[in-house]
C-alpha cells in the first residue's frame, strides 16, 4: 500500500472512531436535556452537563488531531481509548 493510501486509510480509521465517541457524548448531553424537559434536572445541572460535554469533547478532538495521523490510527487499532465523558469532568477543588 503506497504512503498516500496508508494515510488515507488512517484518517478513515481516526474519523469514524471520532464521529462514534463524539456520538456518545451528544447521546450524554441529549439525556440531560431530556431530563430537564420531564422536570428532573434543572438548568444548572444541565448547565454542568453542557460544561462537562465541552470539555470532553475538546479532548476527544485533540486525540484525534494531534497526533501523527497514523500512529492514533494504530493505538484506536490496537487499543481504543475510551472514557471521555469523564476525561471532561470538571476538577474537584481542595
Amino acid at each position: 500500500m503506497s504512503d498516500k493510501a496508508e494515510r488515507r486509510a488512517a484518517r478513515e480509521v481516526v474519523a469514524a472512531y471520532h464521529e462514534a465517541e463524539l456520538g456518545a457524548l451528544v447521546a450524554r448531553f441529549g439525556e440531560a436535556v431530556d431530563r430537564y424537559r420531564a422536570g428532573d434536572l434543572d438548568a444548572f445541572d444541565v448547565d454542568r452537563v453542557l460544561f462537562q460535554y465541552s470539555r470532553a469533547a475538546k479532548e476527544l478532538w485533540k486525540y484525534c488531531n494531534y497526533g501523527q495521523v497514523e500512529i492514533v490510527a494504530d493505538i484506536i487499532r490496537a487499543q481504543p481509548p475510551h472514557g471521555w465523558w469523564e476525561r471532561g469532568a470538571p476538577r474537584q477543588r481542595s
